[in-house]
């Protein structure tokens, strides 16, 4: 009887990074081991960290190194993942040039895949979370930024500069008017929809509002702790000025689902990221945006969904992209 194939993910972050050892179906053997990536280190301390949160996952999982069959290594930032190395990461300066693939494929004399983290997390979902039973989805993650991930069959869309599916980036409004994105460029989707600039939004929109409004008064009294948490609590809630801020940014993520669609017409787009909190009220206004302005024929059928991994996404998208390389050979 073969033995089982275990592949351990590791996900990247400019805070933490989190690790499993995972098997062939996508299940995790432990709970994930988290540990502080500490950049301002350097890069050199980022790789050995890298390889000990390695280490303590296939540990946790209860096996060795040699019941490993590959890895699958998840970062942020500028990267070439052809040539497996992270660039000019902005979260993670002053790391440079690193090569992430190689370093850990020597260390461990294992198979070693290198990816960004939203392709990750989007194979993640596409494998075992809410895009399983689809043929092809996409993911756009929702947090301080937006990304994204396109998964078409088993590929994922990587582009020949290793930047496919920056679906912050996709412009939405006029380039010369619309809010600047942290890219420098005006109109990017990420302007509007993530969480950062819910808050800037919700912030001008009360603002301008005529009359009394729980958001302003929230705000007033919790300036220093004010959030697209508190923006979309207060919507469920009834007000009428943090609905306006909710149904607005449902409408932006919408037409950037709907750019989508008509290029790459997608079975399934799924979207993750800390506001699928806001629930089923949340999921159908886009999904009524999307009906409403994307091409009728393949608007008919594309399913929305929300994320169901949730942060795990990340190291079990990467283990899952190890996998797949090895299937692949």
């Amino acid at each position: 009887m073969a033995e089982p194939l275990i592949y351990v993910g590791l996900d990247v972050g400019g805070t933490t990074m989190k690790s499993a050892a995972v098997d062939d179906a996508g299940k995790p053997l432990s709970a994930p081991v988290i540990m502080a990536t500490e950049p301002e280190r350097g890069q050199e301390a980022g790789l050995e960290t890298m390889c000990e949160t390695i280490r303590r996952a296939v540990k946790a999982a209860g096996v060795g190194l040699a019941d490993v069959t590959a890895i699958g290594v998840a970062t942020p930032g500028l990267m070439d993942i052809k040539a497996g190395l992270i660039l000019d990461p902005p979260n993670l300066k002053p790391w440079k040039n690193v090569p992430v693939r190689d370093h850990i494929r020597q260390v461990f004399g294992k198979p070693t895949v290198y990816q960004n983290d939203a392709n990750a997390a989007a194979y993640g979902e596409f494998w075992v979370g809410s895009g399983q039973a689809a043929k092809s989805m996409v993911l756009f993650t929702l947090g301080t930024g937006v990304g994204g991930g396109i998964i078409l069959g088993d590929v994922i869309v990587e582009g020949e500069h290793s930047h496919g599916g920056e679906l912050g980036h996709l412009r939405i409004a006029m380039p010369d008017r619309g809010r600047l994105c942290g890219c420098g460029a005006r109109g990017c989707l990420e302007a509007y929809a993530s969480a950062t600039n819910v808050v800037k939004r919700a912030r001008e929109e009360m603002a301008a509002w005529r009359g009394a409004t729980k958001l302003r008064q929230y705000y007033t009294a919790n300036d220093d702790d004010f959030t697209s948490k508190h923006v979309f609590n207060l919507a469920a809630a009834g007000d009428e000025c943090a609905l306006k801020v909710v149904d607005d940014t449902a409408y932006y993520l919408a037409l950037g689902a709907c750019a989508v669609i008509s290029s790459v017409d997608p079975e399934m787009i799924v979207f993750g990221g800390g506001m699928v909190a806001a629930g089923e009220s949340f999921r159908s206004r886009i999904d009524t945006y999307v009906r409403q302005y994307g091409l009728p024929f393949p608007t008919k059928t594309v399913k929305i969904a929300f994320a169901s991994l949730g942060s795990d996404a990340g190291f079990i998208g990467a283990a899952g992209c190890a996998r797949l390389a090895v299937k692949a050979k």
